[in-house]
């Protein structure tokens, strides 16, 4: 199975618990935020590596890369109730051919259904009997969640080991990245299309090469644009070896054409970005990177296409700054901008940070650090940034920490 360098992987011993509620977290108490639930490594799921979704009715969605039925990961559900919220595993994955170990989290499409990812797991392939990894569907009949594999990658110039969430066109088409396989074996962007008369269809819609274009996908998801247009980014590769941002536009009469937009140089400019890329209302680009700027710590980075050029708008210090961040962000009706950093933060624990950046009046930005992940029960890791519901409360996760070292759901309100 194929792990990526800011991940976690926490070993505990099984707690059986199907559905489970947790009370709020004391340690939130001073910065508006809350624990919603906190996973014990058994039936109900452990090291959630996820981004939430909600759906319409308020219902958060997720996924933990182990625990469950199989000790292989599951999909589930938190429902709110009485200013609780209540966590039920929707599926459990089998550790073979419904897939194993998914990462990023799923997107909900207007029937309900569930669409997501698994780095391994599969239908075989060249991964050495643990599987290449699927994109699957979870559909709820009468009350029961069934899972379709719509795709099982093989590892060649298909891609293996998809870890990020998919993006849909609402046509029923979806997108994602692979970190590896492909033509040049530093992964690829797939399209993921119904195929007339049932069954699904993946195309390759571009092969990394591990030169201008970059290499190896992020574990953010691609951002679609109104046009079409696929924005992301590369871990690594570009024309100086720190990663890119690009897009992917659809040609007409079929095919894609790839844009190099920008070439990360690494510190002391931003350098290899892992989170995805979100727009603001100019079509400019926000993102954040694991390493550069200009303390080496990582950065946050605007792609500002009036005046063509890329803006670091804010060096992490590491320490009680926190570092290393592999969010993608979020911004608030205000212009403001969230997003968490997976590392530093609390001396003690080095467990990450909840930030904000706000717009300073003349340019720039001022940062705010709105938690600091600390002792139990209090989370640890927190890599999939937050997710905004309707009232603009932002919701988010921890691969470690809680009450049983396994991860928690959070909640916090600007």
């Amino acid at each position: 199975m194929r792990t990526r360098q800011f991940m976690h992987f926490i070993n505990h011993a099984w707690v059986v618990a199907a559905v489970a509620v947790l009370l709020v977290g004391s340690s939130w108490a001073a910065s508006n935020g809350k624990l919603l639930y906190s996973f014990t490594g058994g039936l109900d799921g452990g090291d959630p590596a996820t981004a939430l979704t909600f759906d319409a009715s308020g219902n958060g969605y997720g996924t933990t890369v182990t625990g469950g039925d199989f000790g292989c990961g599951t999909v589930f559900q938190l429902t709110p109730s009485g200013g609780r919220f209540t966590e039920s595993v929707l599926f459990s994955f089998d550790c073979f051919t419904t897939g194993k170990n998914p990462y990023g989290g799923v997107v909900v499409d207007s029937k309900g259904n569930l669409y997501g990812t698994t780095v391994a797991g599969g239908f075989g392939g060249i991964c050495s009997g643990d599987g290449c990894g699927v994109v699957y569907m979870l559909s709820n009949a009468g009350g029961t969640w069934n899972e379709t594999v719509m795709y099982s990658f093989t590892g060649g110039d298909d891609g293996f080991g998809p870890g990020g969430a998919l993006v849909s066109d609402g046509n029923g088409n979806f997108y994602g990245t692979t970190p590896d396989g492909g033509a040049n074996a530093v992964g690829v962007v797939y399209q993921i299309s119904p195929v007339r008369g049932g069954g699904w269809q993946q195309t390759v819609i571009h092969s990394f090469t591990g030169g201008n274009d970059g290499a190896v996908g992020s574990l953010g998801a691609l951002l679609r644009d109104g046009s079409g247009n696929l924005f992301g980014v590369t871990e690594l590769g570009g024309a100086f070896g720190a990663g890119t941002a690009f897009r992917l536009s659809p040609i007409q009469g079929g095919g894609w054409k790839m844009t190099t937009l920008y070439a990360f140089k690494g510190q002391p400019d931003a350098g290899f970005p892992y989170g995805g890329l979100i727009a603001d209302a100019h079509g400019n680009l926000y993102g954040t990177t694991y390493y550069g700027g200009k303390n080496g710590m990582g950065s946050v980075f605007e792609l500002d296409f009036t005046r063509k050029k890329e803006i670091v708008l804010y060096n992490f210090k590491g320490g009680t700054d926190g570092s290393n961040t592999t969010t993608t962000l979020v911004f608030d009706k205000a212009g403001n901008l969230y997003g968490t950093t997976s590392m530093g933060g609390n001396p003690g624990c080095d467990c990450g940070t909840v930030f904000e950046l706000s717009p300073r009046q003349g340019g720039g930005v001022q940062e705010r650090i709105l938690h600091r992940f600390g002792e139990s029960p209090d989370g640890g890791y927190p890599y999939y940034g937050l997710t905004p519901d309707s009232k603009g409360d932002l919701y988010g996760t921890t691969v470690s920490g809680g009450r049983d070292t396994q991860g928690v759901v959070f909640k916090f309100t600007p």
